[in-house]
């Protein structure tokens, strides 16, 4: 007879009432738990995330960050737990999700105009409707380049944007980022920020962002999300509330640096563990 240690166990154990969370939580995640190769990653794992917010995700290497966002978004299944969207499940919910790898994200065999429209029309929405969004975030990127070109005509940057621009095409309720700047250069990483700001300030979409930059993660935040090692928990959770736009002058802000010292602090406090 073989023995698995460390292998989950889920039957028999007695599901607890779920407990909605606080006024203004858009997200609420109860009891999550995730078992990678028998060993915990998360393990009834409890978090709130505010609506109209952006929250940045940051913690040490290994911790499950990416795996966080997507495992609310649906792209890993979860062992246990709940999940839901201002009360309502997944299916329910029109979210978009910005990947880290935009070279891999965007269908090379269809123009980029067509990669943009495609979330519309697996809607159903009319040419017109189609037309009139596209447009819509055509000028709200002042785009410059040509969408008619393939993905792989255009510079990293302006794969990227298009991916942004995807993303926000069904006006969705949450948007997923994962490390939408790290393959960017600064120029382009400036030009995005400032973009995904505008689009906040205009829409107020609830954004959660992984990032391993924390000057990034504190600079877009309202909160600020710091995870411990493995398994997986909330080390602390930052609020930072700097007036938007926030722009290059936000760097240099007693509230900006105390609030990028004081995370610093709970990153290293967590990484000597």
């Amino acid at each position: 007879m073989t023995t698995v240690l460390n292998a989950p166990v889920f039957a028999d154990v007695p599901t607890p009432p779920f407990r909605p969370g606080p006024l203004g939580t858009h997200i609420t995640i109860r009891g999550l738990t995730k078992y990678f190769a028998g060993w915990p990653l998360y393990e009834n794992f409890d978090l709130d995330i505010p609506k109209g917010k952006i929250v940045s995700i940051f913690g040490p290497n290994g911790c499950g960050k990416s795996t966080l966002i997507n495992m609310i978004a649906g792209l890993i299944p979860i062992d246990s737990g709940e999940i839901l969207f201002d009360g309502k499940s997944l299916k329910e919910t029109t979210i978009g999700y910005v990947f880290q790898n935009y070279r891999e994200a965007l269908f090379p065999w269809w123009r980029t105009i067509d990669n943009i429209a495609y979330p519309l029309k697996l809607m159903g929405k009319s040419k017109a409707e189609v037309d009139r969004r596209v447009a819509e975030l055509v000028a709200s990127f002042d785009v410059k380049f040509d969408l008619n070109r393939y993905p792989y005509e255009l510079s990293g940057g302006q794969q990227q944007t298009a991916s942004i621009m995807r993303a926000l095409a069904p006006n969705p309720e949450v948007l997923f980022l994962d490390e939408p700047f790290s393959a960017l250069d600064f120029e382009m990483t400036l030009f995005i920020r400032e973009k995904l700001q505008e689009v906040f300030m205009k829409t107020h979409t609830t954004m959660m962002l992984v990032s391993h930059d924390l000057e990034e993660a504190v600079y877009l935040a309202d909160q600020v999300l710091l995870l411990t090692k493995r398994p997986t928990s909330i080390a602390d959770i930052l609020t930072y509330d700097d007036p938007r736009p926030r722009t290059t002058a936000t760097l240099s802000e007693p509230s900006f640096i105390a609030t990028k010292k004081r995370s610093l602090e709970i990153f290293q406090r967590e990484v000597r563990k």
